[in-house]
Order: C-alpha cells, then structure tokens, then sequence
C-alpha cells in the first residue's frame, strides 16, 4: 500500500453501527486507542444530495441534505483514520459518494453484511450478498475511481465453500481489505460467532481479513482482542458492541468506569453540538441495564444536550462550550460582514448582533419597535424565524409596513434574532432602539423605562429570573405604555419606510 494511506494490518477498529458510530463516538473510540473507526452506514441515495460545508464554528466537515440535516460530520482529528461506509446497489450513485466524501475521509467501505431491512430494501447491505456481479461491479468501480483505499463488509454464506469463492472474488477487485462477521444473514447476536469461517476466509486471500462478531461472547476486554485475533488468524479485528457499551475496551490500561466514558462521551457530543435524541440514545445503550436509574430516567427524559449535561452534572462545561462557541461564531462573523446597510433580494440587512447588556433589563429593541410601529399606526412587526443546520444557529427576518430586515449574523436563540432584527429595522430607519446612554425618545413611558411595578423597580423584582423570562414579560406586557403615545403624529422615519 502506498505511504500515507490507511493500512487494515494489524488493526483494532470501531466497527460501523446505526446512531452509534456518529463524531462523538468515533473521537472517543480513538481517544481509547482504536487504530481505525468506521462512521455508521449512509444511504448513497441521501449522500448524493448532500452538500459539503466547511463549519468554521465547530471546525468540521458538514454534509449537509436538502432539508438542511447534518447527514455525515467529521474533522482534521479523524481524518487519516475514519473509514466512511455507505449503503449502496448502483455502481455510479456510489462513486458519486465517494467522490463527494473522498477529500474528508481515509477509506471507502461498502456495506454487504447488514441484513435489517432499512438497508436490505433497495438491495443494498447483506442482500448484495445473493449478487456477486452486482458485488464486483460496485467495487471495481471504486476501486477505480478514487484515489482512497476501498474496503467491504459481508457476513458468511450457507457453506464455507461458498463464504471463500466470495471473498476471493471480492479480492480480485482491488479492495484493500475485507471485513467479515461471522455470521449467517439470518443469524443475529445471540447465536455464536463462526470463527471457523472467518479463519477459511483468512487463509484463502492475501489482503488483510477483519474479524468481526464476537462482542457478546468472545470479546469483554482489551487483552480478548488478541484471543479473538488469534482464533480467526485474521489480521485485524472490528469492534460493535462490545465498544458500543464502553468504548475503553479498545485501551490496554485496562476498562474505565462507565461513568467516565460516559462523561467523555457527553463532552464530545456537547462539543461537536451532536444532536440531543442521538446522544440521548447512545448514552441509553451504555447504561444497558441501568437505563432505568435514576441517571437513566434522566437521560431519558433530557430533551436537549443542556437538560443531558445537567443529568450528568456537566453544566459548567456545557455553559463554557456554548461561550467558546458563541465567541467563535462572533469572530467569524464580525470578520467578513458590513456594518451598513445591504439589500439582499427584498430584504435590508446589516452585520448586527443583540448585546443584551447594551439595554436596560426591562428594555428591548423589539419593545421600541412595536411601540414605534403603534404609534405610525401600522400593523405589528411580523417575525420570521429559519434555523441553520450546521450549528443551530437562528436567523429571523421581521416585516414591517411591507418592507424586510434582517441580520446577517446568526444567533444562539430565537429571542436574541428576533432583537437582532429590530435593531436593524430600527437603525435604517433613524429610530431609537433603547441602548443605555440613549437620549429619551419618549417611544416607552417613564415609567415602564425606569422599570416600576407596584412601587419597586423592575431590575429589584427581576433579579434572579433568567433573561428569557425577562424579554418574555417585557414583550408581552408592552401595551400598558401604548396609550401614552396614541395621538402622536407620523415621523420622518415612516415618510423614510415608505420610500424604500
């Protein structure tokens, strides 16, 4: 094999496994010391309508679907180790994907061993298996047109006779190596693994055999890796779920404390902003019998990677994360956007951002728009939300007397896009927004701006409540400061507003 690409000799890999094998669990499998991870299998047809991102914010590689899901995330760490595995039965639709990953990723593997029905349909995973040209095809075609090392995946067929003329077969098509479960189609976990199959296998080809399928009752800890290796005489050895429950198997210091693989885990998906149900959903599977715990019932019953890390007592990580993010996403932003005015399509838009401590704590610009659009007798500000895939991050665009304004720059909230683009509504049009320092514009009442309710002030009463909660009632409870202002005659803003 050439220097620099990913050799399979003598490795001990993350093997590939639906909702598991996502960036979190990959990071921390090598982490543990596994020589090579696999990413969970992705459907060519979903892949091929992707769009490859480069998110400065979390520093990855997004491949991104139409309907703005992250289908497949990776980074720099694992980029000369993570082997990208798809479902596929199309020759081209699978050079396709691999010509679209193929600068992110280490190796190619196709799947031929999953016999679930969200891969078999199509006939694509272990239903390839019954199509040996169909087999060859796909791989010649890969091996052919990309420059990447190209790998399989199979289970075992009816005979052992039957298993070596395949993989023989699968070798003349140039592949780099091939990974085996020891398996029949319709055998699943509970039955032994065939380690007599896989070592017919390992005997017949030259290219390195991985053996895979001994999580459950050959393989609990580190040192029965060897043994595994030893009884199949294949090269290499694939790890599922035996990593899956403690991903430290794959350390020689011997297995960490679940809680601190968990944690591990948790810090990883918190950092690659994995999605919530995912993490939830991997950090169930660890827990296995525990999951009904009280740290299980709270896992199950988090919604959000915040409610997750709480559950774990990683607030303080999560809340720093989220800073270091937010920082991140500020300094990118601030670097290549205007600060004037721009019109995109029918939208105005500027680079502006809500500081929540530039305004008083019952003051928002939203408040100051409402009022200003009240007194001008227009209709209410109309608030469109969108949300971005890669980060989360939200983007709101608010109409006003049929013009658009909108922010460029992306917030961590709803709230805080929404306050992001009334100030830029408010600033094209020359009207105060509500900043400290600001002179009196007389859009709140006095009352209302020094924050009194029933005698004390509303920063007194306020104190302790989050700032959401403080946006909320001040938005809400605007109109007690309309009537002060309902006679007042319509502003050079307007005249500005209608002549834009």
């Amino acid at each position: 094999m050439a220097a620099g690409r990913l050799s399979f000799t003598k490795i001990t890999a993350l093997a590939p496994m639906v909702r598991v094998g996502t960036l979190p669990m990959r990071l921390l499998a090598l982490d543990y010391g596994a020589d090579v991870v696999y990413c969970e299998e992705l459907i060519d047809i979903k892949m091929a309508k992707c769009q490859r991102v480069v998110n400065e914010v979390l520093q990855t590689v997004d491949f991104v679907a139409p309907d703005d899901r992250v289908m497949f995330r990776t980074c720099e760490r694992e980029k000369d180790r993570v082997v990208f595995q798809m479902g596929t039965a199309d020759p081209d639709r699978a050079l396709t994907v691999a010509r679209l990953v193929e600068k992110d990723v280490a190796a190619i593997d196709v799947n031929m061993g999953c016999p679930k029905e969200y891969s078999t349909k199509g006939g694509m995973g272990a239903a390839l298996l019954s199509d040996p040209d169909k087999i060859e095809a796909i791989l010649k075609k890969l091996v052919t047109g990309v420059s990447l090392p190209v790998t399989c995946k199979i289970r075992i067929l009816p005979s052992l006779e039957e298993t070596v003329r395949l993989v023989q077969r699968i070798e003349r098509t140039g592949v780099a190596a091939v990974a085996v479960h020891g398996r029949f189609k319709d055998e699943r976990p509970r039955h032994p693994v065939h380690c007599d199959y896989i070592q017919a296998v390992s005997q017949a080809v030259s290219i390195p055999v991985i053996a895979n399928g001994a999580s459950l009752d050959l393989v609990k800890t580190n040192a029965d890796i060897d043994e595994f290796r030893r009884a199949t005489g294949a090269s290499s050895v694939m790890l599922a779920r035996a990593a899956m429950w403690n991903a430290s198997v794959f350390s020689c210091q011997g297995p960490l404390p679940l809680e601190k693989v968990m944690e591990d885990y948790l810090k990883y998906a918190v950092r690659y902003d994995n999605h919530a149900f995912n993490t939830k959903y991997c950090l169930c599977q660890m827990l296995r019998d525990k999951v009904e715990s009280p740290l299980g019932k709270l896992v199950q019953a988090a919604q959000t990677n915040a409610e997750i890390s709480e559950a774990y007592g990683l607030q303080e990580f999560y809340q720093e994360t989220q800073e270091e993010l937010q920082a991140r996403r500020d300094a990118l932003q601030s670097g290549s956007q205007p600060d004037r005015p721009v019109t995109d399509g029918d939208v105005t838009t500027m680079a502006v951002k809500f500081e929540r401590r530039e305004y008083p704590p019952q003051i928002t610009p939203k408040m100051f728009l409402l009022e200003w659009s009240r007194r001008e007798k227009l209709e209410q500000p109309l608030y469109e939300m969108v949300q971005r895939a890669q980060d989360r991050a939200f983007q709101s665009t608010v109409t006003v007397a049929g013009r658009k304004f909108r922010s460029s720059l992306w917030e961590k909230s709803k709230k805080f896009a929404e306050q992001a683009a009334a100030i830029v509504c408010l600033r094209v049009l020359g009207v105060p927004e509500g900043r400290i320092g600001e002179e009196d514009s007389g859009l709140v009442c006095k009352r209302k701006r020094e924050g009194k309710v029933n005698g004390t002030t509303e920063g007194e009463s306020s104190r302790k409540r989050h700032v959401a909660d403080i946006l909320q009632e001040t938005e809400t409870s605007v109109a007690a400061a309309v009537m002060n202002n309902e006679n007042h005659k319509p502003s050079t803003p307007l005249k500005q507003l209608q002549s834009l």
